[in-house]
């Protein structure tokens, strides 16, 4: 029985739940909002905020329109992250058809003509809030909350921030999507959970039922998967590797940095580099292989700055990269390379190239940036005004958090910093 090349297991085994408690197929998935419009949906929501439950959403007719595409081999529109390769070059398709090969003749006989199927997510990412001590140059409030308490000292009010709906959101989470989640705990059919969040060791969701699973004796079954900044390993007297992860199945964790010293801190407003270095090598300790502790490294227009740095950390540490790149889709995002002009871009890569043969994650992703047409290229409309208002809102931040400038982090190409420094300042 062959698999269609373009049918995903997720919609048969995942569920995705956004800190604002909108539901995806994953966390790559371009959709049409519910509510709240979130960073990559394809239509703004009426921000009218209407949750849906798990059992609402799993089986409603534009997933099992999804499902039915799938089957035929057809790729639906959501896909296209993967499909295209925006992100990064190794896939959440690919993913999940590794993880869940086995299910495929699950999915065959309990799938009827009109995509309705009677399984049920084995595999979860639920973000439970979007609480988060970093602020990411670029993230924003909806993914932590740091970004959105500076917000609010800004007077930037996005709809799902105003009190009454925050209340909504908190009180939906406390009762329904805690109750979806330990009820999976609790009958014992979580096979993977995919921590992130927000900042997902912040989280004490993560802590209590980690903890149930493994009281449950379900660790021997769990794969977990970290999306984390790193900066705490430790909860009230509970160590994530000796506690946790050592009495699971399997796990990996993918450890957020996006530079080293410095520029690593500049991108990720929060981050102590030494500290971030020293829970990283503990991780290591506990490890029983290569793929359990790896870089998540986030390429944005600094970060090209740092990749042969990033490089040289992952060869010092004995671990692998996992590379991806700033997702944007509309030409202001300064923080994504694609923001600059076509030569500079390829200048760098070509440059950087050949110092990163070794890491073919990084390899692929400066390649692949190199296919891809730029902001100017694929905005030609608008990018003129688009690249002042993308300068203008990163001094807006600097000048909040002070410290270290994006010009001054970008020093290194002499061909970048001219160009930023003759962008209009929209400040002025």
């Amino acid at each position: 029985m062959n698999k269609p090349d373009n049918l995903c297991m997720a919609p048969w085994t995942h569920t995705y739940l956004s800190p604002q408690t909108e539901r995806r197929l994953c966390c790559a998935s371009r959709e049409p909002a519910q509510s709240f419009t979130q960073y990559i949906d394809t239509d703004a929501g009426d921000n009218v905020y209407a949750p849906q439950s798990l059992d609402e959403y799993w089986n409603s007719e534009r997933i099992r329109r999804v499902r039915r595409d799938m089957m035929n081999n057809i790729v639906p529109a959501e896909c296209e992250v993967c499909d295209k390769k925006l992100l990064n070059t190794d896939v959440y398709r690919d993913y999940f058809g590794h993880l869940f090969a086995h299910k495929y003749s699950e999915v065959v006989a309990s799938t009827d003509d009109t995509g309705y199927t009677t399984m049920k997510p084995v595999s979860w990412d639920y973000r439970f809030s979007n609480l988060c001590n970093f602020k990411c140059r670029m993230c924003g409030p909806m993914l932590s909350s740091s970004w959105e308490t500076e917000a609010r000292k800004q007077g930037k009010i996005e709809p799902w921030m105003e009190l009454a709906v925050k209340e909504q959101i908190s009180n939906y989470q406390d009762t329904q999507i805690e109750a979806e989640f330990s009820q999976a705990v609790e009958e014992h059919r979580i096979e993977e959970i995919y921590w992130v969040g927000g900042e997902p060791l912040m989280y004490e969701q993560h802590w209590r039922y980690m903890q149930r699973i493994i009281e449950l004796g379900d660790g021997s079954g769990l794969y977990a998967r970290y999306n984390t900044n790193l900066s705490r390993v430790d909860y009230q007297g509970i160590n994530l590797y000796a506690d946790i992860l050592d009495n699971i199945r399997d796990w990996q964790i993918c450890a957020s940095i996006d530079g080293t010293g410095p520029v690593g801190e500049y991108i990720r407003t929060g981050l102590k580099y030494d500290s971030w270095l020293e829970n990283f090598k503990q991780g290591l300790s506990h490890a029983r292989n290569q793929r359990m502790m790896r870089l998540d490294f986030t390429l944005t227009t600094p970060g090209l700055t740092e990749v042969v740095n990033i490089c040289n950390l992952a060869d010092e540490l004995g671990v692998k990269i996992l590379a991806k790149t700033t997702f944007a889709f509309t030409p202001d995002i300064a923080m994504s390379p694609l923001f600059l002009t076509k030569d500079i871009l390829h200048s760098i890569i070509t440059e950087i190239l050949p110092s990163v043969t070794r890491h073919p994650a990084v390899h692929d992703l400066l390649s692949n940036l190199l296919t891809r047409p730029t902001f100017e290229e694929e905005f030609p409309d608008t990018f003129e005004q688009a690249r002042i208002a993308g300068k203008t809102r990163l001094q807006k931040i600097d000048a909040l958090r002070g410290g270290l400038s994006f010009g001054e982090t970008i020093r290194t190409y002499e061909a970048l910093h001219e160009w930023w420094s003759k962008i209009p300042n929209g400040l002025d």
